[in-house]
């Protein structure tokens, strides 16, 4: 592989700064939270994906709520709120049903609920990344393909369980993305988000899936990866973070003991290829705004973690 390495350096440093802002906000630092003017005017999602704010709504309110759910329950809840992202959405299904559970699951009532929330102009998705809108189940509406996605996944094919048999995230992988409606991005996705809770314990760094924004960030780090696959690129940065982080002089702030993971390093990528656009942008893509101005949000957020980390 050819290095740019004005990029590759940069690579580096958009972590190490995007988590220091993180540090910063976190504790309720009042200075300025970055001399870099990129990151003043820029929205980025965070160095570590957990700490995202759909991330940490997932963990604290369908994952670890302080009620029990059986395994089974925790992945359709998960599921379930992944398939929209949207907070408001859940909070909408769990008012009108009382809790989400497998067994109350009842297609008729939710989509009565989302169908209601569209008339009403509010949007029961988010704006994160497009979910796949085809008609696979033969409903006019996305919402009711992904309902009946859920449908043939939990109580028809009861596939649910064979995931939560699977020995590896790439098992679990495979068996989502067999569907309709999720690709090889959701896949990965809702398999990373799944892992986050006791229900599975999957070795999150043996398997990653590159998405089409990482592979934009992969294109403009590097002049070739001759040698290597867009997986294998991950896999070596990975590697590589300790040596990297010191050789640039960077003291880069970790959750706990725990260094940025294969999610991390490929999500990375797919911020620094915004960040280029507005700190290089010579480098060519098919994308040359940065959509989102950053804005900063009043409420504090308790952050947390799965216990299984070992972060404290």
């Amino acid at each position: 592989m050819k290095k740019r390495q004005e990029v590759y350096d940069l690579y580096w440093y958009f972590a190490h700064e995007r988590q220091n802002i993180f540090v910063k906000k976190k504790n309720g630092d009042k200075g300025p939270l970055t001399d870099d003017p990129i990151f003043q005017e820029y929205k980025f999602c965070n160095a570590y994906r957990v700490n995202d704010r759909v991330s940490q709504y997932l963990l604290k309110n369908v994952i670890y709520n302080g009620k029990f759910y059986s395994d089974e329950d925790v992945l359709f809840r998960i599921l379930l709120f992944k398939l929209f992202n949207k907070e408001s959405t859940w909070e909408l299904l769990k008012n009108a049903t009382g809790d989400i559970t497998l067994s109350t699951f009842d297609f008729k009532k939710y989509s009565k609920v989302l169908e209601s929330s569209i008339l009403a102009g509010k949007p029961i998705y988010s704006d994160a990344y497009i979910s796949c809108a085809t008609k696979a189940f033969g409903y006019n509406r996305k919402h009711d393909n992904h309902l009946a996605l859920l449908e043939k996944i939990f109580l028809k094919d009861k596939s649910h369980l064979d995931i939560l048999k699977a020995k590896t995230m790439e098992d679990a992988f495979n068996i989502l993305k067999s569907y309709p409606l999720i690709g090889d991005f959701m896949a990965y996705q809702l398999v990373t988000d799944i892992n986050y809770s006791n229900a599975v314990d999957w070795s999150e760094n043996e398997f990653t899936v590159v998405g089409p924004g990482s592979k934009r960030g992969i294109k403009k780090c590097f002049e070739n990866i001759d040698g290597y696959t867009e997986s294998g690129i991950i896999k070596y940065m990975y590697d590589n973070q300790e040596k990297e982080f010191k050789r640039l002089g960077l003291d880069f702030q970790k959750i706990g003991d725990r260094p940025l993971q294969y999610i991390d390093c490929q999500n990375i990528f797919c911020e620094l290829d915004k960040y280029c656009r507005q700190a290089l942008p010579g480098l060519k893509s098919n994308r040359t705004k940065i959509k989102k101005k950053y804005v900063a949000k009043k409420e504090k957020i308790e952050f947390i973690y799965p216990a299984k980390w070992k972060t404290d």
